[in-house]
């Protein structure tokens, strides 16, 4: 990750090279690159509303109208949960502008009575006269913890649940809000903090017994500030909501298209068909067709529902629940594809040739009818000559089909070559109550394969497709690696024998002939997970850059506009570009473009943390009951407190902190991602095979804390590594360390001597 330089730093730069001072050259000076370049923007944006950048030019304005930057005081949340401000430099006549405040994912949550300076914009025909947004927040709000009360005989502690925090705070007994010993709580701060003694707090919110199974998902929802409530507008507006109809809609209602999806989907926003072409020029070939669900005929840019749907981004997924970005009577109701019923739909008709190559494609405004709601492994089973009762009527004229038309773009693949990452995806197993009852892998069949397929190639054509029409869109980028993430990862492929070539334009299949070789080794693992680590993350951007992990050109998501808010976007600009009506992009929507695309990547980085942090709890209440157990495992990662391994059985990360393996010191080498001990020479690196035993399982916070037993099938020495220990047990383990590290020399030196002079 590039360091984002400092406003100052920026300023000091432009100041000394008054001739190098576009968005590109400040980029390049810096070394910031790949989704960082959005950090950079915001930060220009923000020197521009200040002032610092561009010399504003004195001009008259109506003194009735507020200037384009102000100082604004947030008033308390209305009923609907929206903030406005009031303007402090209002000096017109007449009754006091309404200012509604939109807050970005990254902004800090503001309270009321805070002041903040504020980019307003005017917004006509409204229930509000101007739109804010966020430059700085003036002075500090009420900071925000969420914690497990523990009541005193003096009101109480708060004993926070995230990982990183370690301050507890306290409560005063007028303050706890009749806060029970072990509830889970939502707490602010009360004043400043003082020099001595824990930070003062008082409690905002009783969140229940944070043991609830249901409490898992609930504590990442509040700790990443997840909306998981509509207002009251925004459910009246879905509410009223009508199916419909034909007028303006090709009909598609004989296509037998169907719907494929997990057995538990919560929604049906996609379905397909597809057959052979009967077009002579394209012997071999096939017609694909997928439609999507029409949310924008039921979303309107600047409705009630479209504001909430931009601040939440995209749906949320946890085991136990969905935090929707459509309220559920459109999110399960009206825009999803169920069978039977006549659904509004975007669609698009593909011809592929026989080698699977994409030769034409059209996009209609239509009405369909899914024949068949089914899932995966149905789909799959009837393929394999095992159809049930739902699937062997389609099995003829819908399935095989589609199977066909999927085999075909496979050969595509293979000429592109995407990058072919094999990290099998667990999948939480809750029972009624939400208690874990296993941890398994997700399948991976050859059905689900096919409509990745598919889901691909739609969003290259809705992206071909507004590029050839010039409509904005917002793309989804993913830029190659950066230049040091891609050494390391050329390192940890040196330290297992094998090669990254160096010297040439890196593209995904030189990192697929790194992953073949690795396949069906021990390092197999190793080298996946540090080729994905090597990655930039993805994001949305209106400017095209690429794909680089799908080898495409131009990619834009258009198949899920019922929970990611970019579909929505693209659908728009499609509806636009081919006028099929008055609810395409809006002027509006266009001159923020790029705003929307920073927010929705940061609601999307949200997600997927707070995701994550989910079932990190979950597997910390599964194996809460083991401890005390041994696991297998593998080290996933090297800090200098400690080493993490990542448990073949659950794929549950734990921590062993360097304190528990030795008393001797333990030198952390950052470049080289080890910890070497200082006495035997013993060294933890990332990939080693490791057999540990867990001795501590948090749930509220998702830790685990491992004990290392045995390093490379070697036993650790009796004692912990003390100094002058030379157990045969400590000496294997030197041994092992040694051979490996001759190992990884011998490797670099013979690449050295093939590589050119």
């Amino acid at each position: 990750m590039s360091r984002i330089p400092s406003k100052a730093e920026i300023l000091d730069w432009i100041s000394a090279n008054p001739t190098h001072t576009s968005k590109r050259d400040i980029a390049k000076a810096f070394g910031i690159k790949g989704a960082d370049r959005i950090d950079l923007k915001r930060i220009l944006k923000e020197l521009e509303a200040e002032g610092h950048l561009q010399k504003r030019k004195k001009t008259y304005r109506d003194p009735d109208q507020l200037p384009p930057v102000t100082v604004l005081q947030v008033k308390a949340p209305n009923e609907d949960g929206d903030l406005y401000g009031r303007p402090l430099e209002w000096h017109g006549e007449g009754v006091e502008p309404i200012i509604l405040i939109l807050p970005k994912a990254s902004d800090p949550a503001l309270g009321e009575g805070d002041k903040i300076l504020a980019k307003l914009q005017a917004v006509p025909d409204q229930d509000h006269n101007y739109e804010a947004r966020l430059i700085r927040r003036i002075g500090t709000s009420a900071k925000r913890v969420l914690g497990i009360f523990r009541a005193g005989s003096e009101g109480g502690r708060i004993v926070p649940i995230d990982k990183a925090a370690s301050t507890e705070w306290t409560v005063a007994p007028d303050a706890a809000k009749g806060a029970r010993d072990g509830e889970l709580v939502e707490a602010e701060q009360v004043g400043p903090k003082g020099r001595l003694g824990l930070p003062r707090a008082r409690i905002v919110e009783r969140l229940g017994d944070p043991a609830a199974p249901k409490a898992v998902s609930l504590i990442a929802i509040h700790q990443h500030g997840i909306p998981d409530r509509f207002p009251d507008k925004v459910v009246a507006e879905a509410d009223a909501a009508k199916p419909m109809g034909l007028k303006g809609r090709e009909d598609l209602r004989d296509l037998p298209l169907v719907t494929i999806d997990p057995a538990d989907a919560r929604d049906h926003d996609d379905a397909c068909f597809a057959h052979a072409d009967d077009d002579p020029k394209n012997p071999g070939g096939h017609v694909i067709w997928v439609a999507i669900a029409d949310v924008a005929a039921y979303v309107r840019p600047g409705s009630a529902l479209d504001r909430e749907a931009r601040k939440r981004g995209n749906s949320s997924y946890f085991p136990d629940r969905v935090v929707p970005m459509l309220p559920d009577r459109l999110s399960g109701d009206l825009c999803s594809l169920h069978e039977g019923v006549p659904r509004a739909c975007i669609a698009v008709r593909m011809q592929v040739d026989a080698e699977g190559h994409k030769i034409g494609h059209k996009f209609v405004r239509g009405l369909m009818r899914s024949v068949a709601s089914l899932n995966y492994a149905e789909v799959q089973d009837a393929q394999d000559g095992s159809p049930n009762d739902k699937t062997a009527p389609l099995l003829e004229d819908v399935i095989k089909p589609l199977f066909a038309a999927y085999k075909a773009l496979t050969k595509a693949r293979a000429a592109r070559e995407p990058l072919d990452l094999d990290l099998p995806e667990r999948k939480i197993v809750l029972d009624d109550d939400g208690h874990v009852t296993s941890v398994a892998f997700r399948d991976r069949l050859d059905a689900h394969k096919l409509i990745e397929e598919f889901m691909i190639l739609a969003n290259v054509s809705a992206a071909e497709t507004l590029i050839q029409k010039r409509s904005p869109l917002l793309f989804r980028v993913h830029e190659e690696p950066a230049p040091e993430k891609l050494e390391a990862l050329r390192e940890t492929a040196r330290a297992a024998g094998l090669n990254l070539a160096k010297g040439q334009v890196l593209q995904t299949r030189h990192l697929n002939a790194l992953l073949n070789h690795a396949a069906g080794t021990d390092d197999a693992e190793l080298i996946n997970i540090s080729t994905l680590r090597s990655m930039q993350q993805a994001y949305y951007n209106p400017e095209n850059f690429g794909h680089f992990g799908l080898a495409l050109r131009n990619y834009a998501h258009f198949t899920s506009p019922i929970r990611r808010y970019a579909d929505l976007i693209v659908h728009r600009s499609l509806i636009s570009a081919h006028g099929w009506g008055n609810d395409g992009l809006s002027a509006e929507e266009i001159e923020r473009l790029e705003e929307t695309a920073n927010h929705i990547s940061d609601t999307e980085r949200r997600s997927m943390i707070a995701e994550r942090d989910t079932t990190d709890r979950y597997l910390a209440s599964y194996l809460s009951e083991r401890v005390g157990n041994e696991f297998e495992g593998r080290i996933s990662g090297i800090a200098r407190f400690g080493a993490f391994v990542k448990l073949d059985e659950t794929g549950a990360d734990g921590l062993v902190p360097v304190r528990s393996i030795g008393r001797e010191f333990f030198h952390f080498d950052p470049q080289a991602g080890t910890l070497t001990g200082s006495d035997t020479g013993l060294t933890l690196a990332i990939g080693q095979r490791v057999t540990v035993r867990l001795t501590q399982a948090a749930p509220v916070t998702g830790g685990l804390e491992l004990e290392l037993l045995a390093l490379e099938n070697a036993p650790m020495p009796a004692g912990g590594g003390q100094r002058g220990h030379r157990s045969p047990a400590g000496r294997t383990v030197k041994r092992k360390a040694a051979k490996s590290k001759h190992k990884a020399a011998k490797v670099k030196r013979k690449v050295e001597r093939k590589r050119p002079k």
